[in-house]
């Protein structure tokens, strides 16, 4: 096969996995409404997205891990095989538990199209011009997915089957996986690789943990009970434990030598804390408007794309300050001060409400996410040497799905017990506790159907839970901008030569 040919191959199977991993995080957002009214078990809604969000995260190191050992294309495909596994899976899922399980799967495999899609360009292309021009692409196609994944899912839900979110990852993934075998070589691997399964399953351990007192605490279980309790010591003793054994491992999947950077840790804290905010917004955000405004699938995932569109705005923005200026700590500050007063503005957000005003108010909030993600990357690159920047990547998106995670179950949570609040002060708790309970299968369709006064009440709940969880949300922006003020003023920008600081890194601005 021609070389260019195959290089095309090779590039189509890196595109369509990052695209496939990248939209199924948001993809269920627009159709969860209906997935609640057809499944039940409203509940475990946010744990749709937040046990994708895990999976993906506790498996990105091991992935990369892998690769090392069995080779690249190898691993990729396998993780392509155990996402299609898991998306029909989905697909097919009878109730809440097993669709929460079978996407627990798909992140197991998403973990790994992560990983692989950066991973496997230098396999690809040897040319570092080349490897820059394949790797433009790829970060090109991430905003383009997390754009189209909202308005994809309601576009399916509402004119075939929410069902087809899941189903369409099929056909998709098995031309990503021809394109594999076609045009991405297979090469040897060097010395084998030790994978730190120790610490690697410490870390899931912890993560998990902590993401589930995040959800329980105060809505499932006091947060006094012996369980909330059972969950923080499991969490806290892991977390030790994982620190002193990443210290003496031989190949350990968070390396010690990484962490002494301020700035590098300063920007895993800020990715962890915007992308909270993020995925907490983007899963609630479209039940907000289907139940409250009486939009259908497909008009919420357009009215998200004033949100999605302030992201790439400022993340096509970032780069170029910091290119030209050096400046790191002023656009954090004014990327997570601009999320926190966006998210506020999502207060203003009520039953009367034109559903156009509310997609119009979250510009101002995904501009400072966005502004403050992309800093977030320009930062862990620049401050980590070159053997090292496979695993600083996977930690960038460890930490980002780990925020994600814990986002969605943390303000969740907020959501649900300000909107169970709600329901009870305006109805009593009898009739509160049944309407609940109906709602665990009531679809916006079947929302209508009900009586005028416990409509008024349902919609007025699910108003005051959006606030209270974008309140949180404000909060976390807010110990962001805290963050943000600890970083580092500039680093230097190519041509400043000898004038640089001393002890900057001259990589930050070669990374852009």
């Amino acid at each position: 096969m021609p070389e260019g040919r195959r290089v095309g191959f090779g590039v189509l199977a890196l595109v369509l996995g990052i695209t496939l991993a990248v939209l199924d995080q948001v993809i269920v957002g627009t159709a969860l409404p209906t997935m609640v009214g057809e499944l039940g078990g409203l509940s475990l809604l946010p744990w749709v997205v937040t046990a994708y969000g895990l999976a993906t995260a506790v498996t990105t190191p091991l992935w990369g891990k892998f690769g090392d050992l069995y080779g690249r294309r190898r691993t990729f495909m396998a993780a392509i095989g155990i996402f299609l596994v898991g998306s029909m899976a989905a697909g097919l899922a009878q109730n809440m538990t097993q669709l929460v399980g079978f996407r627990t799967l798909q992140g197991l495999g998403a973990g790994g199209l992560f990983v692989g899609a950066f991973g496997l360009v230098g396999d690809l292309v040897r040319d570092p011009a080349g490897r820059i021009k394949v790797q433009s692409v790829i970060g090109a196609v991430i905003p383009v997915a997390l754009v189209g994944g909202p308005l994809l899912g309601g576009v399916l839900t509402e004119h075939a089957d929410w069902r087809w979110a899941f189903y369409l990852n099929v056909p998709v993934g098995a031309v990503a996986l021809a394109a594999t075998a076609l045009g991405v070589p297979a090469v040897a691997r060097g010395a084998k690789a030790r994978i730190d399964y120790i610490g690697a399953a410490l870390l899931t351990v912890a993560v998990v943990a902590v993401t589930l007192l995040a959800g329980w605490a105060g809505t499932r279980y006091a947060w006094g009970s012996w369980q909330i309790i059972g969950l923080a010591v499991v969490a806290a003793a892991a977390l030790a434990v994982l620190v002193r054994v990443e210290r003496h491992a031989a190949e350990p999947i968070m390396p010690p030598r990484l962490f002494r950077s301020r700035d590098f840790n300063l920007a895993q804290i800020l990715g962890l804390l915007l992308a909270a905010g993020q995925l907490a917004v983007m899963v609630h955000l479209p039940l907000y408007l289907q139940t409250v405004q009486g939009v259908s699938p497909t008009i919420s995932g357009l009215l998200l794309l004033p949100f999605m569109g302030g992201m790439i705005t400022a993340q096509l923005l970032a780069a170029r300050l910091v290119l030209r200026s050096g400046r790191i700590r002023l656009p954090a500050l004014a990327g997570s001060a601009t999320a926190t007063a966006g998210l506020a503005l999502l207060t203003l957000l009520d039953t009367g409400t034109s559903a156009g005003l509310a997609a119009s108010v979250c510009v101002v909030a995904g501009f400072g996410i966005g502004l403050v993600l992309q800093i977030t990357l320009v930062i862990t690159f620049g401050s980590t040497e070159e053997r090292d920047i496979g695993v600083a990547s996977g930690l960038l998106n460890l930490f980002r799905a780990v925020g994600g995670s814990l986002g969605v179950a943390l303000l969740g949570s907020v959501y649900t017990a300000v909107s169970e609040a709600t329901l009870t002060e305006r109805l009593g708790a009898a009739e509160a506790r049944a309407l609940a309970a109906s709602s665990q299968h009531l679809d916006p369709e079947a929302l209508r159907q009900l009586p005028a006064a416990s409509l008024a009440a349902f919609r007025e709940a699910a108003v005051d839970g959006l606030h209270g969880l974008v309140l949180g949300a404000c909060a976390l922006a807010a110990i962001g901008c805290a963050a943000a003020w600890l970083l580092r003023a500039r680093v230097p920008v190519p041509g400043e030569g000898t004038d640089q600081k001393a002890g900057a890194d001259p990589t930050v601005a070669e990374s852009i």
